[in-house]
C-alpha cells in the first residue's frame, strides 16, 4: 500500500519566516511613492507622467495636514473662496394691523382706515407670558410715547417713549410726567426693545412686565388705565412738546385682558364728523334748496 507523500520540515519553516518578515523590500506598495521607474504612483498614476507629482498632493499623516485638508473641503467653495453666508434678517417686522381686535388690541388716530404706516399715531399691545409687548408708530421724527394715568389729565403719569437720537437710533425710554413737564426716569422696565426710523416715522417694540414692584413712577398694568397717546419733535435725542395742543386718549380705562380696534379720526376729520357740523351742513342744503322767500 503506497503511503502518504509528506512534506519536508524544510518547507513550512520557509512559509512561517515569509509570514513573520512580511513582504520583501523590493516589492513597492500601491502607496509607496518610490514603487520605481515603471511602477504606479498615487491614486494609480504611472510615476512616468509629465507632472503627476506636481498634481496629486502628498498626504501626511500628521493632524494638521488631516485638519487644514477638512477646513478646505468643508468651508471652501471649489474656487478657495469660504462660502457666502446668510443674508441679514430685516431688524424690524412690520406691525400687522390684521392682528388688531383679535390677538391684540389697537388704538388708531389719523385718517378713516389708516394703518400704522399712515395713521397720526398708532399703539398696539397684547399679552405674551408675564409681559405685554408694545408697538408704537407715528408720523414724526422726533418721538412717539404712550401713558398710563389715573385720569385723562397729564400729571402722575407713567410714559413710555419711543425717541429717535441724532445718531439714527431709537431707544426706548421711561419718563414720568411731573405736571405738563417729562422727566426721565433711570429705571427702565422696557425689555426686548426695537426700534426704527423710517419714511419720517418712528416705530418701535418692547415688553414690559405686566407686574412690578410697587412703585409710584411704575404702575402694574394688570389694572385698567387711561391711555395717553403723544408724539412730536426730538433736540439732540431729548423729546420737546407734543405736536398738537391736546393729544388724544382714550375714551376709557383700557385693560390689557380686552383687546379692541378703536379708531380716533383726528381733528381734520372730527370736524366734518361732529353732530353740529352736520345739522349746520343739513340747515344750509335745505336753504339752498328751497331758497329764499
Amino acid at each position: 500500500m503506497a503511503q502518504p507523500r509528506r512534506q519536508r520540515p524544510g518547507t513550512w519553516a520557509l512559509l512561517l519566516l515569509l509570514l513573520l518578515t512580511g513582504p520583501p523590500a523590493c516589492a513597492a506598495s500601491p502607496a509607496d511613492d518610490g514603487a520605481g521607474p515603471g511602477g504606479r504612483g498615487p491614486r494609480g498614476r504611472t510615476r512616468g507622467d509629465a507632472g503627476a507629482d506636481e498634481a496629486v498632493p502628498r498626504h501626511d499623516s500628521s493632524y494638521g495636514t488631516f485638519a487644514g485638508e477638512f477646513y478646505d473641503l468643508r468651508y471652501l467653495s471649489e474656487d478657495g473662496y469660504p462660502f457666502p453666508t446668510a443674508p441679514p434678517v430685516d431688524p424690524f417686522a412690520k406691525i400687522k394691523v390684521e392682528d388688531c381686535g383679535k390677538t391684540k388690541g389697537c388704538f388708531r388716530y389719523g385718517k378713516p382706515g389708516c394703518n400704522a404706516e399712515t395713521c397720526d399715531y398708532f399703539l398696539s399691545y397684547r399679552m405674551i407670558g408675564a409681559d405685554v409687548e408694545f408697538e408704537l408708530s407715528a408720523d414724526t421724527d422726533g418721538w412717539v410715547a404712550v401713558g398710563f394715568s389715573s385720569d385723562k389729565k397729564m400729571g402722575g403719569d407713567d410714559v413710555m417713549a419711543c425717541v429717535h437720537d441724532d445718531n439714527g437710533r431709537v431707544r426706548i425710554q421711561h419718563f414720568y410726567n411731573v405736571g405738563q413737564w417729562a422727566k426721565e426716569i433711570q429705571r427702565n422696565p422696557a425689555r426686548d426693545e426695537e426700534g426704527v426710523f423710517e419714511n419720517n416715522r418712528v416705530t418701535c417694540r418692547f415688553k414690559r412686565p405686566v407686574n412690578v414692584p410697587r412703585e409710584e413712577t411704575i404702575v402694574d398694568l394688570h389694572l385698567s388705565w387711561y391711555y395717553l397717546f403723544a408724539w412730536g419733535p426730538a433736540i439732540q435725542g431729548s423729546i420737546t412738546r407734543h405736536d398738537i395742543d391736546s393729544p388724544p386718549t382714550s375714551e376709557r380705562v383700557v385693560s390689557i385682558y380686552k383687546y379692541e380696534d378703536i379708531f380716533m379720526p383726528s381733528a381734520a376729520y372730527q370736524t366734518f364728523s361732529s353732530p353740529f357740523c352736520l345739522l349746520l351742513i343739513v340747515a344750509l342744503t335745505f336753504y339752498l334748496l328751497m331758497g329764499t322767500p
